[in-house]
């Protein structure tokens, strides 16, 4: 009802807005003449400027970029924001076992700002060649050793044309004597490799680290398990996705991207190969039994093929009941010389032979069931055995599958503290990637996780803002696809102005009903109250129609009684009456005989 009123008095307001209009145009009309076309045109062209004012989507917030400082200790940290390369070092190297011209790492790398960017002044690392070994290295403030802090190492990528096959991963340099990156390449030590890489459909987020054998003093690399996420749209989108690796000393660890959890787990469980090897192992130089029987079943000795069982029978045979079809064609070919088909000019018979019309399909037969000679259809032959063999039992000699009996692992040994690793003093990226312009930026290795929170805030976190801000709404992107495509003003009116218009109808033409609130202001009984009284009324007249029902049927037998009787009592009067008008007949009767007889007639007088 209050939605009705509302519509009235919307309907009476435009009303009266109409009249008045109407009215002061009806005084206009004796001022002075007026250019009516003027007004129009101008009238126009300010609903114009007006519509286009207020199509024109609002400028979206401005999101000003602030160059990343960390807030605590760090060992590295990189915005690139100075424009230069000054802290990295290009590698000169070659790689081995490498063909020459591929060998060199000579692709190229620039600090560019990133493509589409929406924070002028934030640039980053851009791998910028394509089909070529990259690699480029930068010293940490001071070597980081694996001791009683959490490792951090935090990075942002952004694959600005996507990647077809290519990886984004850093390699934590391991701290050796040899170092030199000035040679940096793909077989120069690492403590940890981190970050995405992606060839074909195998999309990976890598977490590696090279465990160092305390009895043989052997490096072995270790993988983390594969994430249970979908990583395919952080490759894809073309967005800028952080990636962050956290280590703590009790072996656990955690791989985020954008700051949310896709991979976790222990350093000594979830780790291939594990960590600690296996303390017992097969004995190499065992050998099985030549009379180890490992058969759990054999054929049995005494089974005898049947007489009857013939081997030579064919699997299939003719089946003798088939009948040729009507209309078959047995001296039709079921494939004929082509007659449209010519020989080419450029034949040559001395070189290419004789030359033969291609075959086609008989056009006879294709009103036909079949051409060529008829042929009964193969059956299953009912006689089949095929090869006899004879069944298998249970072998009283089988002792089970053999292995090797197990020893003591003699390079056995357990490290519970693989955190604590080789420690690294340069970070590097080493990279081969199929697609070009893959955008680095904000490195950071830290200890503490608020650092590197607010670290990512300070440059990711401003990123994000900045393409949020930019996007249009749904109602924008709505707006902007009905221009390109009008018809999608149907689909909108249909999909919203419908529904709404149905929705306002049936709550308008609805009932009012009582609320709960107005039944607990009196003593007026709710509609609950209200059903259960009419039921009880309804039940009890229901009783007193039964009851009436019964009476009525205890009446009808003395009702029909005092009918009969009031019936004779009719019908005996009028029998009565019947005998009394006899005797008034037959008295009249005599007294007219006597009348008419002689001696009661007068004399005649002459």
């Amino acid at each position: 009802m209050e939605l009705k009123w509302l519509l009235c008095v919307m309907l009476l307001t435009l009303g009266t807005l109409a009249v008045q209009a109407h009215d002061m145009e009806d005084d206009n009309d004796g001022d002075d003449v007026v250019d009516i076309e003027d007004d129009l045109d101008d009238a126009i062209e300010e609903m114009e400027e007006s519509k286009s004012e207020s199509s024109a989507p609002p400028p979206p917030p401005k999101v000003t970029y602030r160059v990343p400082v960390p807030t605590g200790e760090v060992y590295f940290s990189e915005t690139f924001d100075k424009g230069t390369l000054d802290g990295w070092i290009l590698s000169k190297a070659k790689k081995d076992d490498t063909d020459d011209e591929i060998a060199k790492y000579d692709g190229k790398w620039e600090v560019q700002d990133m493509k589409d960017t929406r924070l002028p002044g934030d640039k980053g690392l851009v791998l910028v060649t394509r089909a070529k070994h990259h690699a480029i290295s930068s010293k940490l403030s001071k070597p980081f050793v694996f001791d009683t802090k959490p490792l951090i190492i935090q990075y942002e990528v952004n694959f600005q044309n996507g990647i077809e096959c290519g990886g984004a991963y850093v390699k934590l340099l391991s701290k050796t004597p040899e170092l030199n990156l000035d040679q940096f390449h793909d077989k120069t030590p690492y403590t940890i490799m981190f970050g995405p890489d992606k060839c074909g459909e195998d999309y990976k987020l890598h977490f590696i680290f090279r465990h160092k054998n305390p009895k043989t003093g052997k490096y072995e690399e270790k993988h983390a398990k594969r994430p249970d996420a979908d990583l395919k749209n952080y490759f894809t989108d073309k967005k800028t996705h952080l990636y962050t690796l956290v280590l703590n000393p009790d072996n656990s660890f955690e791989i985020l991207v954008d700051q949310a959890v896709v991979n976790s787990g222990n350093l000594l469980n979830d780790m291939t190969p594990p960590v600690n090897p296996p303390r017992e192992i097969e004995d190499p130089n065992d050998q099985k039994p030549e009379d180890w029987d490992e058969r759990p079943k054999i054929p049995d000795p005494d089974a005898v093929k049947p007489d009857d069982w013939d081997e030579d029978a064919p699997a299939k045979i003719p089946d003798e009941n088939a009948v040729k079809p009507e209309g078959w064609l047995d001296d039709e070919p079921e494939y004929v010389a082509d007659p449209d088909a010519e020989k080419p000019e450029d034949w040559d018979e001395d070189m290419d032979g004789e030359w033969e019309a291609p075959q086609i399909a008989n056009p006879k037969c294709e009103s036909a069931p079949g051409c060529g000679t008829w042929q009964r259809p193969m059956i299953d032959n009912p006689n089949y055995k095929g090869k006899w063999k004879p069944p298998m039992i249970d072998n009283v000699n089988y002792q089970g599958i053999w292995k090797p009996r197990k020893i003591p692992n003699p390079d056995f040994f357990e490290d519970l503290e693989p955190f604590k690793m080789t420690p690294f003093s340069a970070v590097g990226l080493e990279l081969w990637s199929m697609t070009s312009d893959i955008f680095f930026d904000n490195f950071i290795i830290c200890t503490e996780r608020a650092v590197a929170d607010e670290w990512a805030n300070d440059g990711w976190g401003l990123k994000k803002a900045a393409d949020g801000a930019a996007e249009p709404g749904v109602v924008g992107q709505m707006m902007a696809a009905a221009e390109e495509r009008p018809w999608l003003w149907v689909v909108y009116i249909l999909t919203v102005a419908l529904p709404v218009f149905l929705v306002v109808l049936f709550c308008c033409s609805g009932k009012k009903q009582t609320s709960a609130a107005e039944y607990k202001k009196t003593d007026a009984p709710q509609p609950d109250v209200m059903n259960e009284e009419k039921e009880e009324e309804k039940d009890k007249g229901d009783k007193e129609e039964e009851e009436e029902e019964e009476e009525t049927n205890d009446e009808k037998p003395e009702k029909q009684k005092s009918d009969a009787d009031i019936g004779s009592a009719s019908q005996e009067e009028e029998e009565e009456e019947e005998e009394e008008e006899e005797e008034r007949k037959h008295a009249s009767e005599e007294e007219e005989t006597v009348n008419r007889s002689p001696r009661n007639r007068k004399p005649r007088r002459d």
